[in-house]
């Protein structure tokens, strides 16, 4: 299930499939691709991996006892989880979401997007309402910033102006049991690196990003796009 939120509130709730027909209609500003680095590191080690390292024969050999001991204590920092293909967005969606608000200051919001590592954070309004989606992709734009050369005034002002005048807006949202496949189809047709998450009240329940579906393609359970 799609909706779109703009700053008067939820605009459209419906199906996915629709996305093409109703955007240009509500469009108030284009979403910009932005392009995510990737670790070229990739996985950090996994339980096997640490286990087959202490075990390995460049490695002084270890007392039985206290191989056991390490294993347990493995196992108790990593248990076991409930194993299932991920088909939908619950399944890898970050629920612990930062946010921004709409009267908040560039300045300030910028600053809390490099706090923690983000490209993008949902906007909401003075009731907790979404109201838009805020990315660096929007704040980087090359005829939004001011020229390098300009007074620093201006700077100062671009600035000072609240989020609300360079968020995404209309913003589409997902709800949590929509299908990986079709949130893929999304972030393809808008562009977006990631989208907010809502409950069908519309309340904010999470975020879901490119970044959340590749780490889900490498990590084991298996990703299960075309179930359903």
């Amino acid at each position: 299930m799609l909706a779109i939120y703009g700053p008067t509130g939820l605009l459209y709730r419906g199906a996915i499939e629709d996305w093409r027909r109703v955007w240009p209609a509500l469009a108030s500003s284009s979403a910009q691709a932005l392009s995510v680095p990737v670790n070229a590191a990739g996985r950090g080690p996994q339980r096997g991996d640490r286990l087959a390292q202490s075990n390995s024969s460049s490695a002084p050999a270890r007392p039985r006892t206290l191989v056991t001991a390490l294993h347990a204590y493995d196992e108790a920092q990593h248990p076991p989880t409930d194993r299932h293909p991920l088909q939908r967005v619950h399944d890898v969606m970050s629920r612990a979401v930062t946010t921004v608000s709409d009267r908040q200051p560039v300045s300030e919001a910028w600053q809390r997007l490099a706090q923690h590592g983000f490209g993008q954070a949902p906007v909401l309004n003075a009731d907790g309402a979404l109201v838009g989606l805020l990315t660096r992709a929007e704040l980087l734009r090359a005829d939004r910033l001011p020229r390098p050369d300009d007074h620093p005034l201006v700077w100062r002002a671009f600035l000072a102006q609240p989020v609300a005048a360079v968020m995404v807006s209309p913003v589409p949202a997902v709800e949590p049991p929509t299908l990986l496949r079709r949130l893929a189809l999304l972030l393809l047709e808008t562009g977006l690196p990631g989208v907010p998450v809502v409950q069908a009240d519309g309340a904010l329940a999470g975020f879901v990003s490119r970044t959340d579906v590749l780490k889900a393609v490498v990590h084991d359970p298996p990703l299960d796009l075309w179930a359903g």
